[in-house]
């Protein structure tokens, strides 16, 4: 059997930060990273414009590899304590805030741009005015963003950097974590790979992300670990002119706009703007998704967004993530896939055709999404917190609410599982820690990359570094 100080699984954000940290500072330590798809120069995804649809790999070249699901986003680093994560359950302001300046400092010496938006303190501020007016809440935040063509390089020289001291194992899941179960605590003692091979090690990190959400709670159960009470996030991808963002995205690039409904009161809230950006398609283990990117120098014609809306289940119901493929595997049934739709007929109640779109001023960046009704598919709940939210926005920037916006569907969020954790991210049992997206303490690049830091200065804290 293998043996290692350190065990890291998943190679997104978080398990790359908690690398490069115990590489840096835990001289002489062993340490594995397991992630199950390819490394960097071997993610490719073949659907493209010359091949638009998607063909449904058995293994998501999106959404597994080198680098998560953010190898393949628009590589926004949101500097900002309020936005993109819970970090702040276990950490002051304060200190959250020095190790976010600290991640950004490390994705810039690893090739990240040097141009922040947001700085402008009183453009900011006005913005928040105008939308507080309009019942919207704007979360000010500084934004770097590294655009989705130049994070492969950021990506490949982090893996550069650590391929020397740290062995990588790619394609090569985990099946089960293991345990020693003493008379008076559990403690970690290393993992079973999908192979069958076992290693052993002091610590395990798990850093799964959103597509390995779903294996984290199969864990979870298993080890009998307490989760928390989870919010599920559903929504759509809204697809307008980039003019009528305009004068919000050059303040800020990524307008973080929260609206308390008034029918419901339930929180929605934009999430994941892309100026001049493209809409695009993510399948996960049989289901397809929304989602949108942008580009540091490509550019198109429209701005999209998504609209999500955030729901905690109480008993007897706690399953947020099946409840959110539910609705999802719906789309895909009624839509063989995603499902674009104007919001004008959305409003009158029929559904969106190729020849109604073609006439719309706003051309759908996603090619293959096919034209119907999202009523048939959205909650009735959700659809009046959407639409509600989209009258509100209509103010702060006109031309949101026009019936030529497209909507595409659906946009659902599986990292909402979340456990219960020390302020240092271990779970109940001793030396097993839980990291990133699929463990449900980030929402982003950057809280997801801050909380591998926290981790690994813990391990490295108990191990005499």
């Amino acid at each position: 059997m293998k043996k290692y100080d350190a065990v890291i699984v998943g190679a997104g954000p978080a398990g790359i930060f908690s690398a490069l940290e115990l590489m840096e500072d835990g001289k002489g330590l062993k340490i594995l990273l397991v992630e199950k798809g390819k490394d960097i120069d071997k993610r490719f995804c073949p659907m493209g414009e010359d091949e638009p649809t998607c063909t449904k790999c058995s293994e998501c070249d999106l959404l597994s590899g080198w680098g998560g699901a953010g190898a393949f986003s628009d590589g926004k680093l949101t500097l900002s304590p309020e936005v993109g994560g819970f970090l702040t359950r276990y950490l002051d302001r304060g200190t959250l805030q020095s190790l976010i300046d600290y991640v950004d400092a490390v994705y810039v010496r690893f090739g990240a741009p040097a141009e922040i938006y947001g700085g402008n303190v009183d453009a900011v501020r006005e913005l928040e005015g105008v939308a507080l007016k309009n019942d919207l809440i704007l979360i000010p935040s500084r934004v770097r963003h590294i655009g989705t063509e130049l994070c492969r390089g950021v990506l490949t020289r982090m893996r550069e950097a650590l391929q020397r001291n740290v062995d990588v194992s790619f394609k090569s899941g985990v099946e089960k974590i293991l345990t020693n179960d003493g008379p008076s605590a559990r403690r970690v003692s290393g993992v079973r790979l999908a192979s069958g091979e076992e290693v052993s090690a002091d610590v395990v990190i798990l850093a799964p992300g959103r597509e390995g959400s779903r294996w984290l709670e199969r864990e979870v159960k298993v080890l009998k670990l307490t989760r928390l009470q989870n919010p599920v996030d559903i929504g759509v991808r809204v697809e307008i002119p980039a003019s009528v963002f305009e004068h919000l995205t050059s303040i800020t690039y990524e307008p973080k706009l929260i609206f308390y409904s008034k029918k419901f009161d339930d929180k929605v809230r934009t999430f994941c703007v892309n100026p001049y950006g493209e809409v695009v398609k993510e399948y996960l283990k049989g289901i397809c998704t929304v989602n949108g990117h942008s580009y540091g120098q490509r550019k198109t014609n429209n701005t999209n967004f998504a609209l999500l809306v955030s729901t905690i289940f109480t008993e007897p119901f706690n399953e947020p993530i099946s409840y959110g493929r539910y609705i999802a595997r719906l789309a895909n049934f009624l839509g063989q896939g995603v499902i674009v739709q104007r919001l004008g007929d959305l409003h009158s109640g029929r559904r969106s055709t190729t020849e109604r779109i073609a006439k719309g001023i706003v051309q759908p960046t996603l090619k293959d999404a096919t034209p119907g009704d999202l009523s048939f598919i959205i909650p009735y709940r959700y659809l009046s917190d959407i639409l509600e939210m989209l009258e509100a926005l209509d103010a702060l920037a006109p031309g949101v609410n026009s019936r030529h916006t497209l909507l595409y569907g659906l946009e659902v969020k599986f990292y909402s599982m979340q456990l219960r954790l020390t302020d240092n991210l271990e779970t109940e049992i001793e030396n097993l820690f839980a990291i990133g997206d699929g463990a449900g303490v980030s929402r982003g690049l950057v809280q997801a990359s801050v909380s591998g830091v926290m981790a690994a200065r813990e391990v490295l804290r108990r191990m005499g570094h």
